[in-house]
């Protein structure tokens, strides 16, 4: 089981933040998750929210700089069309590592990443407009929201070679119940409580 610390280990510090990334180290998740918009002066920062003027947000240099080397790290695009002018995806793909990993809602935008490098791992949210057999080309993972997953939905990931991963997971028995469903990653604000559940299942 994957255990990926969503927006860090977002329960214990703020979400999106240098000390919550920090925690999740500290803790042993695989991944942090976090979310990347371009602010008005075209800065990658990192914030689930639309960035608002005067905002204290790290940019993803620095963020990048601080977990590299340290732990698996899944870069959120948040609505990369709106900051087009910005070269969003390109700049963040120059900025990720070979095991750092995409994610988007959208298609298109984790389609240029892919053309821009090969073998770039992506995971295409599904079930908001994308379905899964769209998303099998060319991605990784599907990312299953929690209140909208199925048992079907995972099985049919899996018959097309993608991971099934699943957002945002924080009850303990809801985790058991996706790991026997075949799920194989857990987007969570609580990673310590699926490294507790889920020790013999490190990759």
């Amino acid at each position: 089981m994957l255990v990926i610390a969503h927006r860090g280990a977002s329960a214990e510090r703020p979400e999106n933040t240098l000390p919550a990334f920090e925690r999740a180290i500290e803790l042993g998740a695989d991944f942090v998750e976090l979310d990347v918009h371009a602010d008005s002066a075209g800065r990658l920062v990192v914030t689930h929210g639309r960035p608002r003027p005067r905002g204290d947000y790290p940019t993803l240099e620095e963020a990048l700089a601080l977990m590299r080397g340290r732990i698996g790290v899944m870069i959120e695009l948040k609505t990369p069309g709106r900051y087009r002018r910005h070269d969003v995806v390109a700049r963040t793909v120059r900025l990720m590592s070979t095991d750092d990993v995409l994610v988007c809602f959208q298609r298109a935008p984790l389609e240029q990443a892919r053309s821009l490098r090969r073998g770039l791992k992506t995971v295409q949210h599904v079930g908001y407009g994308v379905s899964i057999r769209a998303a099998a080309r060319g991605a990784w993972a599907a990312g299953f929201a929690n209140g909208r997953v199925t048992r079907r939905g995972v099985a049919t990931a899996l018959q097309l070679g993608l991971v099934p991963l699943v957002y945002t997971v924080n009850d303990e028995d809801r985790m058991r119940e996706l790991a026997e469903a075949g799920v194989a990653g857990l987007f969570t604000d609580r990673p310590e409580r699926a490294l507790r559940l889920f020790p013999e299942h490190r990759p």
